[in-house]
């Protein structure tokens, strides 16, 4: 293939010589040949944007405020002659750097692996079927077959077209979805006017199509302009972006409280000014949170990284943040709540009711009438079936090793099955048959029908899709002795809520015989013109796991509420297998048009069920939840759901049958499009904000009680009863190892018994002011006594700022069990045995806290002596009566909070 991007111009020359010139044909490549291709070509992505070296990444580390006071206070330490304090100091700012390296690099690995989840998919035809491939593994002379809201995935030249319409803004900045079709154009023509053309990144708003792949990757128009390639996003929140900003500003206030002590300390106090220097620097580390926001963002790498094991993808971070405080899920019903394999269960025909054997999509079993095996050849309304199933489909079955498979719509793949059983052919019946036209299904008009030749020279158009839309273009209907008979509007609604009250997806299929010659088809020749064959009541059985969640989000206090365009009756049904409430009550897409937004808002609130709805309803349900307060997700999976999507506060679109329209939209993806992965998602944003919280409430403490030990010692002119490199020690052990343990916490036990937490409760709550000042408070005693303790029995200075230096390390252990179970008591064999890395992480300050107290080397260097067993074990115990008292007030306050409760509840 020597074809290039400039030679032919592709859009000069017809779709058949833009095959030919690609060696391809309208069956596809082989997988052979496009195997030689991709590795001729490489792979269907965007050149990647130049990333910084190991080594930027590694110094940008040190541009941080705390750093460069810790630099200039190693300076100024050296120029002392305080080797010892030069060098810990370095040495805290070099380990800063490294564990800041590592966090970023995980980071950057949990986004990119997320990227790669979210790569596109292409439909395909390889070998003449129809494939679901990577959209990287696109080659240049590949048939592609894409549908409104795809994603157009590289340089296409079309070869069929039908209502197509594409937004090419983002190349051509054209507001409008522009017409395309498959006429060729003149050969300088500007890009905007190339109609034949399809360019990778713009979208399909409308209509349906095939190309053939003329160019791929960094060769495709959108390769060739700077900028547009795809960055991976900044793993950051606005929350942690508050956090970070909230560290930023109390560093500069606890830099101007160091200087003022420096200041006090030198002139009104008369201190040595460099053991006064040294006990500033220990203030400034023990105060500022250097570390929060980097263990901050390793929290949301880890959320991420849980979330999409669980088959929920993050999209766009702040999502995590809003899923906590969920309390609607408005969620679609087909392959979310449902398995999403229909099976054709029933045929209603005029007089008769046929039922359909079978299993899942293999296209292999029998239809019974009365009990017994009916024959084609002796109803002939059963070839009818399966002619309006098998051909007004865009569906392939292929069979696969564990079963058989559909490429397209779940729906039609059924309706092929269908047609396999009756007609005997399998997964190719009708095959003699060829499609002259098509009108492509849409929700404004709720149909498909097609055109097609039959191998004897007649032509036939066939219609399948709602019930009510079909039967309103019906002129009759096929009668029980064959030929027509008038429509029976009335009796075919009784059937119709018959099907749907026993939970059966229905549409209607229609018929209309045409003049051999006839070639198009519009919607004029459908309207009044039709014959009715029948029904087909199709089954989904519910998700046994979407049962359990939903049972999930109950105890959880979030209202999930069924939003489908199916029948109401079929709503009905299903609503009651899931275990939704206010089964009895439902509102169809015309009760919603027939009301105001007050009145709207009101029914939204009390109803659970929405039946023969629209992406536009959808809209206005989201609108009317917002208006009450309420925090919405909602699914979606087609373009037209892009607004509801967007407007709702956490927008979840389907991986698998989602067009990447809704997946642009939406803030999460479900890569397996289940409601129990929803569900999930909502765990794991709560459990995500939990630790957040947990690594707050443990950094913001215990720093402060550090911080007050230096500062009340200063003020009150006595000597530090943990020297400034203690501190440092301090910082440099239990910073990196305690507070990350608590980013990798599991979620609470009750996580989803409790309610949902207010949409803008602040992080800084009364509750956790009041827990950074009990805490400090208790630290300040409990150091101080120890100290007082120890000097009081003659210990040696060394001796006594040592065990200090212990109690602080114990304490914050202690603090770290506590604020572990924000929510329920520490006080069980669960919250004792904790996880592996939080044990991990106490041995190893454990272990340094023993190596710096008894090995003589580390004496020397940190000024500690050996702790006797008997006050090693008082530590101990001041760190259980630490543990005792704030787990007592936490008990105390969740009564009063479980009272308060029991107060306001009906």
């Amino acid at each position: 293939m020597t074809a290039t991007r400039q030679h032919p111009p592709f859009h000069a020359i017809s779709g058949e010589e833009t095959l030919r010139t690609l060696e391809s044909t309208k069956r596809g490549l082989s997988a052979a040949e496009a195997a030689r291709r991709l590795e001729r070509h490489g792979p269907n992505r965007l050149p990647e944007p130049a990333r910084r070296s190991a080594f930027l990444r590694f110094l940008v580390q040190f541009h941080n405020v705390l750093i460069y006071v810790l630099i200039g206070a190693a300076m100024v330490t050296a120029v002392l002659q305080h080797w010892v304090d030069t060098g810990v100091i370095l040495a805290v700012v070099f380990v800063n750097a490294v564990i800041g390296f590592i966090q970023e690099g995980r980071a950057e690995q949990a986004m990119e692996a997320i990227r790669g989840m979210l790569a596109p998919r292409s439909a395909v035809l390889r070998d003449g079927q129809r494939r679901q491939i990577e959209a990287t593994d696109l080659v240049p002379g590949d048939v592609v077959v894409l549908e409104a809201g795809d994603r157009v995935p590289a340089d296409l030249r079309l070869i069929e077209a039908r209502g197509l319409k594409v937004e090419e803004a983002i190349l051509t900045g054209e507001s409008v979805p522009v017409d395309k079709g498959t006429a060729p154009v003149e050969a300088g023509a500007a890009l905007g006017d190339r109609s034949p053309m399809l360019f990778s990144g713009t979208l399909i708003a409308a209509g349906t199509g095939r190309g053939v792949v003329t160019a791929t990757g960094g060769e495709t128009e959108i390769g060739q302009i700077s900028g547009m390639i795809s960055r991976v996003e900044v793993l950051t929140t606005p929350l942690v972006y508050q956090m970070d900003l909230f560290a930023r500003w109390l560093t500069v206030f606890i830099l101007l409280v160091a200087a003022s002590l420096l200041t006090y300390g030198f002139f009104v106090g008369h201190m040595s000014f460099a053991e006064l220097f040294m006990a500033v620097v220990g203030l400034s580390v023990a105060a500022i949170p250097e570390g929060l926001p980097a263990v901050l963002t390793i929290t949301l790498a880890v959320g991420v990284r849980t979330m999409a094991r669980r088959n929920a993808i993050v999209r766009r971070l702040p999502a995590i943040e809003t899923l906590g405080s969920v309390s609607v899920i408005c969620t679609d019903k087909t392959g979310t709540l449902t398995r999403n394999e229909m099976m054709a269960a029933t045929l209603a025909a005029s007089g008769d009711v046929f039922s359909v054997d079978g299993t899942g999509y293999a296209p292999e079993g029998v239809v019974r009438w009365r009990d017994a095996e009916a024959d084609p050849a002796q109803h002939d309304v059963l070839w009818e079936f399966a002619r309006a199933a098998g051909l007004c489909n865009d569906a392939v079955l292929h069979e696969a090793e564990d079963g058989w498979r559909v490429e397209g719509d779940p729906m039609e793949g059924a309706l092929i099955a269908l047609a396999g059983k009756i007609s005997g052919d399998g997964a190719t019946p009708f095959e003699g048959w060829t499609r002259v036209d098509a009108i492509p299904f849409d929700a404004a008009h709720r149909y498909m029908a097609v055109l097609h030749h039959d191998p004897e020279g007649g032509a036939c158009i066939h219609v399948k899709g709602a019930p009510e839309a079909v039967m309103d273009m019906c002129a009759d209907q096929r009668g029980s002795g064959g030929g027509t008979a008038p429509l029976e509007r009335g009796d075919w609604d009784d059937k119709l809520e018959e099907l749907a009250a026993e939970g059966q997806r229905v549409i209607a299929v229609a018929v209309r015989t045409v003049a051999a010659e006839q070639a198009s088809l519009a919607k004029g020749d459908l309207e009044g013109h039709l014959t009715l064959i029948g029904l087909i009541g199709l089954i989904d059985p519910p998700r046994q796991e979407a049962i359990t969640a939903v049972a999930d989000c109950h105890s959880a206090g979030i209202r999930v509420k069924m939003i489908t365009g199916d029948h109401a009756a079929t709503a009905r049904a299903i609503a009651a297998q899931i275990g939704l409430r206010n089964t009895e009550r439902v509102l169809t897409g015309a009760d919603l048009e027939a009301m105001d937004d007050a009145d709207l808002a009101e029914a939204a609130l009390n109803t659970d069920i929405f039946a023969r709805t629209s992406p536009q309803h959808k809209l206005r349900l989201v609108t009317a939840l917002q208006s009450r307060g309420l925090t919405v997700a909602m699914t979606g999976d087609g373009v037209n759901d892009a607004p509801a999507l967007k407007r709702a506060d956490a927008g979840i679109a389907m991986g698998r049958k989602g067009s990447e329209a809704a997946k642009e939209a939406a803030e999460l993806v479900l890569a397996d499009d289940n409601f129990a992965s929803i569900a999930a998602a909502v765990r794991e944003g709560r459990t995500v904000y939990d630790n957040i919280r947990k690594v707050i409430g443990w950094t913001l403490p215990t720093n402060a009680g550090e911080a007050l030990t230096i500062i009340v010692a200063l003020f009150a002119g006595m000597a530090l009863p943990i020297t400034a490199v203690q501190i440092l020690w301090i910082n440099l052990v239990t910073a990196t190892t305690l507070g990350l343990a608590l980013a990798f916490e599991p979620p609470e036990t009750g996580t989803m018994h409790r309610p949902p937490r207010p949409r803008h409760e602040p992080l800084l709550t009364g509750t956790l002011i009041w827990h950074i000042l009990l805490v400090s408070g208790l630290f300040l005693v409990g150091v101080f006594g120890i100290y007082f303790y120890a000097t009081d029995r003659g210990y040696s200075p060394a001796l006594a700022q040592t065990m200090a230096m212990n109690t602080l390390v114990v304490l914050e252990i202690f603090q770290l069990f506590f604020v572990r179970n924000m929510h329920g008591t520490s006080l069980t064999w669960a919250a004792v045995r904790g996880t592996p890395i939080v044990w991990i992480c106490v041995a190893s300050v454990t272990a340094a806290q023993f190596a710096i107290t008894y090995l003589p080397w580390m004496q020397a260097v940190f000024g500690t002596a050996p702790v006797p067993l008997r006050d090693g074990l008082l530590i101990l115990a001041v760190g259980v009566v630490f543990f005792a008292l704030i787990e007592t007030e936490k008990q105390m306050r969740l009564a009063v909070r479980a009272s308060q409760r029991e107060r306001r509840a009906p």
